[in-house]
């Protein structure tokens, strides 16, 4: 299945700048067999560890996130940059290869003791994932699986998870 999602995903030169090949997933989900297929994927990973909150980042992981939820029974709960949501929220700030970013949950969004799947989109150094898992447990959850479209494995970020388990669609192992 990898070949087959590999096929979906457009390759971008240069994008967003000179020496980046961009993986586009908007080709993946733009296609009704590939979206339903990567969704069914997803969930296979997932269905049986008994997951009572699905978390996703702002924004692409909002997509598969909702479907998640969904196929779980869940609710969905979001993470977002500063000042996106509207209630009282906690907040973890993360190192940027230039400087510093911040995620932020609603405060009452997971229950202490809540299983939690989190997923995004991409998986390049980790650190904007890693920043999630650190709220989610922040807020008392319990991550139990991360999940991402892809994974570029020659960055290195699944080393930030080791007391997780990562899945991932698709891996490239250069640019």
């Amino acid at each position: 299945m990898e070949n087959y999602f590999k096929k979906m995903i457009r390759n971008v030169p240069d994008f967003p700048k000179k020496g980046i090949m961009f993986r586009d997933i908007t080709t993946l989900i733009e296609d009704k067999e590939s979206f339903r297929k990567s969704a069914d994927a997803l969930y296979e990973f997932s269905k049986k560890m008994k997951i009572d909150k699905v978390v996703g980042i702002d924004s692409r992981g909002f997509i598969f996130g909702g479907i998640l939820a969904n196929k779980l029974d869940t609710g969905f709960v979001l993470i977002r940059k500063p000042g996106k949501l509207p209630a009282e929220t906690l907040s973890q700030s993360y190192m940027l290869e230039y400087g510093e970013d911040t995620l932020e949950i609603h405060k009452n969004s997971i229950n202490p003791g809540d299983k939690v799947l989190l997923h995004d989109d991409l998986l390049a150094t980790g650190g904007t994932a890693r920043a999630a898992c650190d709220l989610i447990e922040k807020a008392g959850g319990i991550v139990v699986q991360v999940s991402f479209i892809i994974e570029l494995t020659f960055l290195g970020g699944k080393n930030k998870f080791k007391d997780y388990i990562v899945n991932s669609l698709v891996s490239y192992d250069s640019e």
